[in-house]
């Protein structure tokens, strides 16, 4: 019984791998996501590479923090290069970043730079797996990412992706002390050392083996040699690797391929740079090893059997069969190498189509053998990797395409589809609703090949009804063969959304609403076609996850995978904020956006805490087609409002049904969207907070926050403030001037023209300046400071504030700032602090992390001519959305100081 269960596992585990099939990396046979593969990923150069995999069992594992921490150089020349398989895993998903590309923060950039991630992957050629914790922000210590995290939660994660992948080789690109600099590197590199020995041990995590895992135990360890605090070389160099090594195929060195992908994850830095070709060599330092290794070596693999046979070696030794077996798999990959050719790919496919013929026989014989439970376990393991990776080679050889599309309303004349492509679809599905979907194959090599059948498949485990029926046939070479499916979309069909979630942004973990995805990037995409071919009596499958098509100017046809999402979606933004105890009313303004497939009619309302009322009740809405947006707004009158939390809560009511939550679209153009649900809740917070009456404030829009929104909570309503507007409007019309987040790194029109932002201030104006990057350390203030390249952060929201000037206008009109005002804070209480900065600046506030120097760069106040210049490096950007009373009041001052009778 525990064999059987142990084997339905490792079954089930190789059906979740995450990545698509049809890709020379591919450990496994799943449907492709992108819509079209990468140059490098297709015709020869992918045979190319997949031969080389299917030549060794080689495998690592990089466990790192964040995305982008990743040495992308050493990954893609592991993979691509010596035919590794290779696992990337990320603890976090990059939550507390910065983000220069869309107005996504916490959970919402989470999800972005997932995305971005994955796109720098299918450059480095590597599976993908995270873990469940969270980037709560900048941590400076090991102990403090523990104490926010837990240990044995990271750890479970960790020992679970070794024990799911079974690398021979961890690897991480962090040392576990401080040399790593963020507290996140930190953990990832101890624990990349912990799980060396901890993923062998059935003692630990005994769930996990309960589960249907086995043990797994790796043979070598290794991290990169720091790059700064190592000038002592305590962390000796073992093994070098030619990341800068050219591959003539591929037509870049390795290191160029990965920052190709690297310049993907652009939420950080806003794009990346391909480096000049040349030699490129990164240094690793082995801290274990259970196989003979040499203090100099020229591999990670050295000392292991990494040779197709090897994987006799685990076993006792004594199984003939397998052996003389492995060794006939490796004959036919052999000669496969040898007479491979570019220019026709297809000439080794009966080779290959033999290979895995024999592959297949040898797992059918391993299970039927006598072989102990965990040898069968983890030959079994290797032999079904060989078996997708000859499956994927094989269609990469014949050239087999599978093409997946939903299927327009109307079909457009062949021809012009030819030059433009196909219309338009809707990119999401709603329960009830029936479509079509068009599945397109093609054999593109001159060999015969059967196409024995074309399916859709639902991933959700719900009663899709799916019509469509197709015979065996014969395809002819570059022939398509087109299918059409009809489809019922389910009234119980999961929504597309990420399986993992949790509360609030305090919470530094995820919740799993499906364990089954644990560690997984996302939830797979509702519907995947699959072609099965035949050829030389062996099976091939080729699947495509069934894309959208939508004209977007400037990228033209952009295909995204198809969703499943509400008929309604309703939403309140921002999600949280406060209400002034003096105010009589407020607005909240609700979002609805329409999937129905046509007019709909419906109500909108507000659940409101009891003794409140709203005018209007309830909003009627009209919309005419799929996509439709409208919007409604309430004054809600509050009764007996105190200093405590409240919760409203907008419901949509349309056929019969009740929503109550809704979908942000996260990302930005270029980068695959995902599909971020909330419930509908506004949460307010009563607060004795006043704000000057009569302001008219200006904003420049940074790299995007909600701070605009958020300042509709004290009555204050900004005026964007477009490029040209900077260049030449009349800027003494505002009573402020607003920059938002790391302005100076997107809007270059603010370095062109500061100018007359300081004399806007000079003559009387007030300008604010939030968080800035160091593209702002060029002293565009009215007098000379300094950043630095690396600016203070403190990162503890708990941190101590003492209030250095009590006197200072900021702290006195129209609100009384005391030390109450700075409890309650999330995330971080800020980054970018000023490094120096000249006497006429005057430094308001100071704080520090444990064992930091004081930082009073984080708000600067400073007069000029007869205004008031502002830096500020707290993260009210931050504090704003999340409705923080404190942060309100400070932030109700700055923007009130053109009003406030202290400022002579």
């Amino acid at each position: 019984m525990k064999r059987t269960a142990a084997l339905a596992a490792l079954l089930l585990l190789l059906s979740i791998q995450p990545l698509s099939g049809q890709s020379p990396y591919a450990s496994s046979v799943k449907p492709a996501v992108a819509p079209v593969p990468l140059p490098i990923n297709r015709g020869s150069a992918a045979v190319w590479q997949s031969l080389k995999k299917l030549h060794t069992r080689a495998s690592l594992i990089m466990i790192t923090a964040h995305p982008d921490d990743e040495d992308g150089g050493m990954l893609t020349y592991e993979s691509r290069g010596q035919g590794a398989r290779v696992t990337l895993l990320t603890l976090n998903r990059g939550e507390g970043g910065a983000n220069v590309m869309s107005a996504n923060y916490f959970d919402g950039l989470g999800l972005v730079r997932t995305e971005e991630l994955l796109a720098a992957d299918r450059y480095y050629g590597v599976d993908q797996y995270w873990t469940r914790v969270v980037d709560y922000g900048f941590s400076k210590t090991k102990a403090e990412s523990i104490s926010k995290w837990t240990h044995d939660r990271v750890l479970a994660d960790v020992v679970r992706v070794v024990r799911m992948t079974r690398p021979l080789v961890i690897t991480s690109v962090f040392v576990g002390g401080p040399t790593d600099g963020h507290g996140n590197h930190q953990t990832a590199g101890a624990m990349a050392q912990e799980v060396f020995k901890a993923a062998g041990d059935p003692n630990v995590f005994p769930d996990q083996i309960a589960a249907g895992l086995r043990p797994w135990n790796p043979l070598k360890d290794y991290a990169r040699t720091p790059w700064f605090g190592n000038d002592d070389g305590k962390i000796a160099t073992n093994v070098e690797v030619p990341e800068g090594d050219y591959d003539p195929v591929l037509g870049m060195s390795y290191v160029q391929i990965a920052r190709e992908g690297l310049g993907f994850q652009k939420s950080q830095t806003g794009g990346g740079m391909i480096p000049k070709a040349g030699a490129v060599n990164t240094s690793y330092h082995r801290y274990g090893s259970v196989a003979p290794a040499e203090d100099k070596e020229k591999s990670f693999f050295d000392g292991i059997d990494v040779s197709v046979m090897g994987i006799a070696t685990l076993t006792n030794g004594k199984q003939g069969f397998l052996v003389t077996g492995l060794t006939r798999v490796n004959e036919l990959v052999e000669s496969a190498m040898t007479n491979f050719s570019a220019a026709h790919p297809e000439n080794i496919a009966p080779q290959l189509a033999e290979g895995l013929k024999e592959t297949q026989k040898l797992i059918e014989q391993v299970k039927g053998s006598r072989l102990l439970a965990d040898e069968k376990y983890n030959v079994t393991f290797e032999l079904e990797t060989k078996k997708a990776q000859f499956n994927n080679a094989l269609a990469e050889a014949l050239g087999l395409s599978v093409a997946a599309t939903m299927a327009p309303e109307k079909e457009p004349n062949p021809l012009y589809a030819m030059f433009v492509g196909d219309p338009d679809t809707t990119r999401v599905v709603i329960p009830g609703q029936k479509f079509g979907v068009k599945v397109h194959v093609v054999s593109q090599s001159a060999l015969p090949v059967t196409l024995k059948h074309v399916e859709v498949d639902a991933s959700d485990g719900n009663d899709w009804e799916i019509k469509g029926a197709n015979d065996s046939q014969a395809l002819v070479a570059d022939k398509p063969a087109d299918e059409r499916f009809e489809l019922t979309v389910p009234k119980n069909a999961k929504f597309t959304q990420p399986y993992f979630s949790r509360p609030n942004i305090e919470q530094s973990y995820y919740d799993i609403a499906d364990m089954k995805y644990l560690n997984q990037p996302l939830s797979p995409y509702p519907l995947a076609a699959w072609a099965q071919f035949e050829f030389e009596g062996v099976p091939v499958r080729v699947g495509q996850v069934v894309q959208t098509i939508k004209r977007v100017n400037g990228f033209g046809v952009v295909s995204e995978p198809l969703v499943v999402g509400p008929a309604m979606s309703v939403t309140i933004n921002p999600r949280a904020g406060i209400v002034p105890l003096s105010g009589k009313e407020f607005a909240v303004t609700t979002g609805i956006r329409s999937n129905v497939k046509g007019p709909a009619k419906g109500t909108v309302k507000l659940e409101l805490p009891s003794g409140w009322t709203s005018i209007p009740p309830s909003v009627e809405f009209s919309t005419v087609s799929d996509g439709d947006e409208q919007f409604a707004t309430f004054h809600v009158t509050p009764a007996n409002l105190a200093e405590k939390s409240y919760q409203l809560t907008a419901v949509v009511d349309y056929g019969g049904e009740q929503y109550k939550q809704g979908y942000q679209v996260t990302g930005y153009p270029g980068l695959r969207p995902d599909y971020l649900y909330r419930p509908a809740v506004l949460r307010v917070t009563g607060v004795d907070v006043k704000v000057a009456e009569g302001l008219t404030v200006g904003y420049i829009t940074g790299s995007g926050d909600d701070v605009p929104a958020s300042l509709e909570n004290l009555g204050v309503h900004v005026t964007f403030l477009a490029p040209s507007d900077v260049a030449s409007a009349d800027l003494s019309k505002y009573s402020v001037i607003l920059l938002g987040v790391r302005a100076y790194a997107v809007r270059d029109e603010l370095k062109a023209y500061n100018s007359r932002l300081l004399d806007y201030v000079k003559n009387g104006g007030v300008m604010i300046v939030q968080y800035n990057t160091p593209e702002f350390d060029h002293n565009f203030g009215p007098y000379p400071y300094e950043m630095s390249s690396n600016p203070e952060e403190v990162t503890d929201e708990e941190s101590k504030i003492d209030i250095l000037d009590p006197k200072n206008p900021v702290f006195l009109w129209p609100n009384q700032i005391t030390a109450r005002d700075f409890e309650g804070w999330v995330e971080e209480r800020g980054s970018k602090f000023l490094k120096s900065w000249d006497s006429h600046y005057e430094a308001l506030l100071s704080t520090q992390d444990e064992g930091q120097p004081q930082q009073k760069g984080g708000l600067l106040y400073a007069r000029y001519g007869k205004g008031v210049y502002i830096y500020n490096a707290y993260a009210f950007y931050r504090q704003l959305p999340e409705g923080v009373p404190g942060a309100f009041r400070l932030f109700s001052n700055l923007v009130s100081l053109p009003k406030n009778p202290n400022v002579k």
